[in-house]
């Protein structure tokens, strides 16, 4: 039924446009002169369809939330109160789905009780009942909506300042609601990460050289949950990975800005862009199955042991995944320095690769300093390839030869499996992410104080 409405709504809205456009053309005259209108003839259908659609649309979004509450209401009405005392909520859960299903006619495997049969029953009159009256006042909204603004077009009438007001509030809306889902998942990992340093003190948290968690069954914090192990490991593969990707990306930027022909880099690079579109768990195969062995061989070549599960082979392949990052941002970034620049440090003697040196980077520097720290949190907060190359050794060593673990490989254990979310053995995870969180957070501090610094530089 919804799906129905929504389209018949769309159908409307369309029409809607139709009738406005109409009608501010016929106020227009011969010709369409808009010299006679306020706005041009667009704006008026736009504002008769927005006229038609927000106010149906709202409707129909407040009906979907408040009628599960009410059916559910229907339903317990018809459950005996002796019954319903002794139910808990996963209980009332249940029924309502043996209920539901017993309404849709698909009905139940066992035999239903005589109260389920009467609740169905009074569901399915309800169900009926809501979906024609929903469809009634969602449409008699649309009409009447629509009627209202036709009857506002006029020649004075300021179309084009309503439909604004209403882009800009629909647009402020999207920013909130980007803002609220950021600040929502921030105060949930902060409110767990509170409950987890209710059992562990965030002393031996933060500055705990050794994790190695105890699960029970009591709910009491067992084991180790030094911190320390798990972010050298994460320091050190992301280290690992950009000193593979920003040297080689960033050469590949430069080729590719102000060397490459145009027909070569209208190829070059799409295909290198392809790294970024390969899924995360086939580069963790990768490394795996290819990069480790190789490591390891060519390690015992030259004497030096090389675990085929490393630091090295998961920062290593990550490098490799986050080379269109840095080479395809540095890229548009050293393209868009002006032109004046290089033909003025041209114009007093410097070779090509001089004003590359000494003008175009220290332009672009902003820009790819930007492109190098969305490289490192795009290393930082890699899962698959370390769960699959790092070798999951929670150890706190300098060797990169070796196995190590890293904060999302942690997270991704902890929450493996059946959890109870309660205890310090799962709460865990929230602190290490909210760990993550704020050394990303860092990370951005920190480009738009270098960002500020060099546009006063070079603006």
């Amino acid at each position: 039924m919804n799906l129905l409405l929504i389209g018949v709504l769309l159908a409307l809205i369309a029409i809607a446009y139709q009738i406005g456009l109409s009608k501010s053309r016929s106020l227009a005259g011969k010709g369409n002169n808009s010299a006679l209108l306020h706005s041009r003839p667009g704006y008026y259908g736009a504002l008769v369809a927005l006229w038609c659609g927000i106010p149906a649309f709202l409707i129909l979004i407040v009906w979907n939330l408040v009628e599960p509450n009410i059916l559910k209401h229907v339903v317990l009405d018809q459950v005996p109160a002796a019954t319903l005392a002794g139910m808990d909520q996963a209980s009332i859960e249940v029924l309502m789905n043996r209920v539901k299903a017993i309404a849709s006619g698909f009905g139940v495997t066992d035999q239903p009780a005589a109260y389920e049969l009467a609740a169905a029953a009074q569901l399915a009159k309800v169900q009926t009942i809501g979906s024609y009256a929903k469809l009634a006042v969602v449409l008699c909204a649309a009409i009447v909506g629509l009627l209202v603004a036709k009857k506002r077009v006029a020649e004075n009438f300021r179309a084009r300042n309503k439909v604004e007001k209403i882009i800009n509030i629909t647009l402020a809306l999207c920013s909130g609601v980007a803002i609220l889902t950021t600040l929502g998942i921030v105060m949930s990992m902060f409110s767990e990460a509170l409950r987890f340093f209710s059992f562990v003190s965030p002393i031996d948290f933060f500055f705990g050289t050794e994790w190695n968690p105890g699960f029970s069954t009591s709910g009491s914090a067992e084991g180790s949950y030094g911190l320390l192990p798990l972010l050298w490991g994460t320091l050190m593969v992301s280290g690992i990975a950009l000193l593979v990707s920003v040297p080689i990306g960033l050469m590949i930027a430069i080729y590719l800005a102000e060397y490459a022909s145009p027909m070569l880099r209208s190829w070059a690079k799409p295909a290198i862009e392809i790294l970024a579109g390969i899924p995360t768990i086939v580069y963790g195969v990768f490394a795996l199955m290819i990069i480790g062995p190789f490591f390891k061989m060519a390690g015992e070549m030259v004497g030096i042991n090389i675990n085929a599960t490393s630091a090295l082979t998961a920062g290593f392949v990550m490098g490799i995944m986050i080379i269109p990052f840095v080479s395809s941002l540095s890229d548009d970034i050293i393209t868009q320095v002006p032109r004046a620049l290089r033909d003025g440090s041209l114009g007093l003697g410097a070779t090509k690769s001089e004003t590359i040196r000494q003008v175009v980077i220290p332009a672009a520097l902003p820009g790819i300093i930007g492109a190098f720290l969305l490289a490192a949190s795009r290393a930082i907060g890699e899962t698959m390839i370390v769960v699959l190359a790092a070798g999951n050794s929670p150890l706190l060593h300098v060797n990169p030869l070796e196995a190590v673990s890293t904060v999302t490989v942690t997270i991704v254990n902890q929450l493996t499996g059946d959890t109870d979310f309660a205890s310090p053995q799962a709460l865990v995870a929230f602190a290490l992410g909210l760990t993550l969180f704020v050394i990303t957070l860092g990370l951005n501090i920190v480009a738009l104080y270098i960002v500020r610094k060099y546009r006063e530089q070079y603006e």
